[in-house]
């Protein structure tokens, strides 16, 4: 109820705002709340009752998989990745050194990684076009290379190894250590 009167709010700002009305949102907002106290939805809005969706996160761990990153060193960072996470993000949460200069939209090939085992690469679905076109600019590219930011974490690949190579061909940034988004 209470999300239907801000979503008719909205629809009727921006009518007002096509029809070249110069009201502020912040006068309709105004009148809007002004005979509506909200004290009848204090206690709605900051329940702490436990949920449904509250519960269904304690069973966290089933809905994650292990990936392991092996560094250019050789050294492994074994991580829990939720399902439906791209390698890329969950490199990011883990302080692992994969770059992705796009941020996930495939307009490079800095978050190549090759997958380890032939068996994991082949329970992947096969890469698009434009997934090829990137990795045919990566650096060290191998018969089992990946961009990390389609490569998305779902049961069958719990357990996975995922190698980076020795360097990028991101050269706007040689040598700089990237931040995660």
């Amino acid at each position: 109820m209470f999300n239907t009167k801000y979503l008719r709010l909205g629809s009727q700002l921006i009518k007002g705002l096509t029809r070249g009305e110069t009201s502020t949102p912040g006068v309709a907002y105004t009148q809007f709340f002004r005979n509506r106290p909200l004290q009848h939805l204090k206690h709605k809005l900051f329940s702490s009752t436990v949920t449904d969706k509250a519960q269904e996160r304690g069973d966290e761990d089933e809905k994650r998989i292990s990936v392991t990153f092996v560094d250019k060193d050789g050294e492994e960072k074994d991580i829990k990745v939720p399902i439906g996470m791209s390698m890329l993000e969950a490199a990011h949460e883990n302080d692992i050194e994969l770059e992705g200069a796009c941020e996930g939209s495939l307009a490079c090939s800095t978050c190549h990684v090759i997958v380890m085992d032939i068996d994991y690469y082949n329970k992947l679905e096969d890469p698009t076009d434009e997934e090829n076109d990137m990795l045919d600019l990566a650096f060290g590219l191998t018969e089992t290379s990946r961009l990390g930011c389609q490569v998305i974490a779902k049961p069958e690949l719990d357990g996975m190894r995922l190698a980076l190579p020795a360097a990028t061909r991101n050269f706007a940034v040689d040598g700089y250590k990237p931040k995660p988004h």
